[in-house]
């Protein structure tokens, strides 16, 4: 009876102190997410690791954080294993960016798991998500992203003030617009930045009837197509440019350097961020840069993770978080780039 005691007190003693070791309690040992993104050594994506981090280490979780070379089609076998990487390593939840379709059957695992997935960015596929909720296993809990027509609108808003004064003064003031590409993306940005301009100045006397708007529409930045675009619009007489994203700032920026000056006089608005546009703003071109909306990316990988948290610790989840875009100019580039909101890159 002594030996049997004994080993009951001995068995009773290491529970308890397996139990209360660190101060942290056990459910949250070990527990990890994984993050796939549409890439991973572009600063944006840094800046969203960054956030992502923060928030998981807020909560006392780890995040792996992985992305494919590029976004191109041909990188779409590499993220899928990623993703594939990723539940094979039991992760507690999975946040992930897209860059094409078949993602069905991973995601299916996870729901079948239970575990919960927060789209951020681009998210998951139309197709994909539209196939998940048909079989009723999607496991999405929440997206989080920027608002891409709440942004462009904002750029609107800070370009008109800066050319209002130009179109009342002239008789047919001409705003081009490039668009990027034909995905949501670029879509939902031209049309935020045209609808808030035609709305700005149509209720303004000044400027109404005295402007028309001109967009030219590319599938994206190959053969230097936002040069080619940049030409159409100037023969189009343009007096003002709005830019849809970094890609698009970088090649008509690079044009504009080797123009001689051709396009001296026409002001610019740009998106995101990126060393070729934070020069530029900084610079004293005669093609001046007003300045740009910028996504928060930091704030992207911090919601995200964070609504990830909250579903696996069964706490209320923000089904759509809407990240705002920030202005940005010569003024505050600086100040931008110290908080995490402006790239370099």
């Amino acid at each position: 009876m002594k030996k049997v005691l004994i080993f009951v007190l001995a068995m009773l003693l290491v529970i308890g102190l397996c139990s209360c070791g660190g101060g942290e309690s056990t459910d949250k040992k070990g527990r990890s997410i994984g993050v796939v993104a549409k890439g991973e050594s572009h600063a944006f994506w840094q800046s969203v690791r960054a956030g992502a981090e923060a928030a998981a280490k807020e909560k006392g979780y780890t995040v792996t954080f992985r992305g494919p070379a590029s976004e191109s089609a041909k990188d779409l076998p590499s993220q899928q294993e990623m993703v594939q990487t990723a539940l094979s390593n039991n992760v507690s939840g999975l946040v992930i960016a897209t860059i094409g379709e078949g993602f069905t059957d991973m995601l299916s695992q996870a729901k079948e798991r239970g575990i919960p997935v927060v789209q951020f960015d681009s998210g998951i596929w139309p197709k994909d998500a539209e196939a998940l909720d048909a079989q009723g296993k999607n496991p999405t809990v929440a997206s989080v992203a920027t608002s891409n027509t709440l942004a462009a609108a904002l750029a609107a808003e800070r370009f008109f003030e800066a050319v209002k004064d130009d179109i009342a003064s002239s008789d047919s003031y001409v705003i081009g617009v490039i668009q990027h590409d034909q995905t949501r993306t670029g879509i939902d940005r031209a049309l935020g930045f045209i609808d808030r301009f035609t709305s700005l100045a149509d209720a303004d006397e000044s400027t109404k009837g005295r402007y028309r708007i001109e967009k030219e529409v590319k599938p994206g930045d190959a053969d230097n197509a936002y040069k080619t675009a940049l030409e159409a619009l100037y023969e189009k007489g343009i007096s003002a440019l709005f830019m849809t994203n970094e890609g698009v700032v970088k090649q008509v920026y690079d044009a504009i350097g080797a123009s001689g000056g051709k396009y001296d006089g026409i002001k610019f608005c740009g998106f995101d961020a990126g060393s070729k546009q934070i020069e530029w703003m900084k610079s004293d071109s005669n093609a001046e840069l007003v300045g740009a909306v910028a996504q928060d990316s930091y704030q992207i990988g911090y919601n995200a993770v964070k609504q990830l948290i909250n579903a696996i610790e069964g706490e209320a989840v923000t089904q759509t978080v809407d990240i705002e875009g920030i202005w940005w100019d010569a003024s505050n580039v600086d100040q931008m780039i110290a908080n995490n909101i402006v790239y370099e890159g």
